[in-house]
């Protein structure tokens, strides 16, 4: 009797920690979402009235919009560096643009943990669709960086139709091998996001997933979803484009890439995902002359706001409710350790970024801390309201400073009112630039 009674409670106590397994809620999917030169004045959510992102707009009102978010670059790689890994790019030595003319046989270092690796050793399904730019070797290949399925392209921009980069290489591919396909570059992306998405539901397989989206859109060349090939294989160079027709072309490349999102959105929805599904959206820097960067001041490539102050969204609706503005000073490099925190875990290395998942869900201030830029003669620390900008040439170097509290735009140059300011501010800048290069193999400068 004593036996029997003892098996019994035993096989209550089973059945009872088998339930509570089973009702242990999953661990959320991560949809990461970047365009590439969208400036932070392009989509209408942040105050567009040419061009029209209904699934953005939708995106920010249930979600967080971000009115101090900026790509640790002004230019693709950098940016792409310091998001994989938290880190400024500089200690990567992804200090510039990987070039598809000078830079085909270097890439990001194997040795650097990016974040689909991170999410990999926690059980994550991982997928990337879209643009790489960080090696375009198949030795720096993302399916070596911790993704298990890599459909798209490893150079800055290709054809839209034809998927040629600029110097003629096809590039396209099908994980580490080349393998063209018919279709428009966005629409490719967002197609293979909704079969991933479909694919890899994790009520069915058991595990979530972390996709990574890096669209090309609305990047040059100016293409679309009508218009014909403008590069061939074997040649170096892009057939020109009308000027006059560049702002219609842009319009429909960011409208389209909105399109997709809304499938992806309705994909999340209809597997039952979308409530448990971090959605973040970025840009990688900002726009060129033929974008929009809301009135800030330069443009991608440059020290001032218009070339990294960019627009950007989490939504993540099961924890956070919609409608909600961020003022905080964020950067590309805080989404890893920020990701990782929403599961509960920590970055296996030494890293730059943090997370900012307390301030997301309880409105906490971010500590203060002074962060850092530097692209090519430029560079600019950000300590607070103040910004101060370096810009060096061959007549030497050029101090700015801005209370970006009272001058957004960037125009009142308080430098020689703020010796002192001036000097603590520049001696930061100095230090960090010599620290976080110190031991580094440069890749691209």
């Amino acid at each position: 009797m004593k036996n029997n009674l003892f098996l019994l409670l035993v096989s209550a106590w089973m059945v009872s920690c088998s339930g509570d397994k089973e009702n242990l809620p999953m661990q959320p999917n991560i949809l990461l979402i970047m365009a590439d030169d969208l400036g932070y004045g392009d989509i209408s959510c942040y105050g567009n009235e040419f061009i029209h992102t209904p699934n953005f707009d939708l995106l920010a009102s249930n979600g967080i919009l971000f009115t101090d978010y900026h790509s640790n670059g002004s230019v693709c790689s950098p940016t792409r560096a310091a998001l994989m890994t938290g880190k400024y790019q500089q200690r990567t030595g992804v200090e510039g643009v990987v070039t598809a003319k000078s830079h085909r046989e270097v890439g990001l270092s194997l040795n650097e943990v990016t974040l689909a690796e991170e999410l990999k050793q926690h059980g994550y399904n991982t997928g990337m669709f879209g643009k790489w730019h960080l090696g375009y070797d198949k030795a720096f290949n993302p399916t070596l960086q911790g993704f298990d399925e890599f459909v798209g392209f490893v150079s800055g921009n290709v054809d839209y139709h034809g998927h040629i980069d600029q110097e003629g290489y096809l590039d396209w591919w099908e994980g580490a091998e080349i393998e063209n396909e018919e279709g428009y570059t966005t629409d490719l992306i967002s197609e293979y996001a909704v079969k991933y998405i479909q694919d890899n539901n994790p009520d069915e397989g058991g595990s979530p997933f972390f996709l990574y989206l890096p669209h090309e859109a609305p990047h040059s060349p100016y293409q679309r979803r009508i218009d014909k090939v403008l590069r061939e294989v074997g040649t170096a160079g892009t057939q020109e484009v009308i000027q006059d027709s560049i702002a219609s072309i842009y319009k429909e490349m960011v409208e389209v890439m909105d399109e997709g999102v809304g499938k992806i959105i309705q994909s999340l929805k209809e597997t039952g995902q979308y409530e448990n599904t971090i959605i973040v959206f970025i840009s990688d820097n900002g726009a060129n002359h033929y974008g929009n960067n809301g009135g800030l001041r330069g443009f991608k490539g440059g020290a001032y706001d218009g070339g990294s102050r960019v627009p950007a969204i989490f939504s993540f609706p099961k924890e956070i409710e919609g409608g909600g503005v961020n003022d905080q000073t964020i950067l590309s490099m805080d989404l890893l350790p920020t990701l990782l925190d929403f599961i509960g875990k920590e970055p296996s290395s030494s890293i730059d970024g943090i997370s900012i998942k307390e301030n997301l869900l309880e409105q906490k201030k971010l500590p203060e801390r002074d962060v850092f830029f530097a692209y090519g003669n430029k560079s600019f620390i950000r300590s607070g309201d103040w910004k101060l900008v370096v810009i060096e040439d061959k007549t030497g170097e050029k101090i700015e400073l801005f209370n970006l509290s009272e001058d957004l735009q960037e125009r009142n140059d308080l430098h020689s009112k703020e010796p002192d300011l001036s000097n603590r501010l520049l001696k930061k800048l100095e230090t960090w630039a010599v620290e976080v290069r110190e031991g580094v193999d440069l890749v691209s400068r």
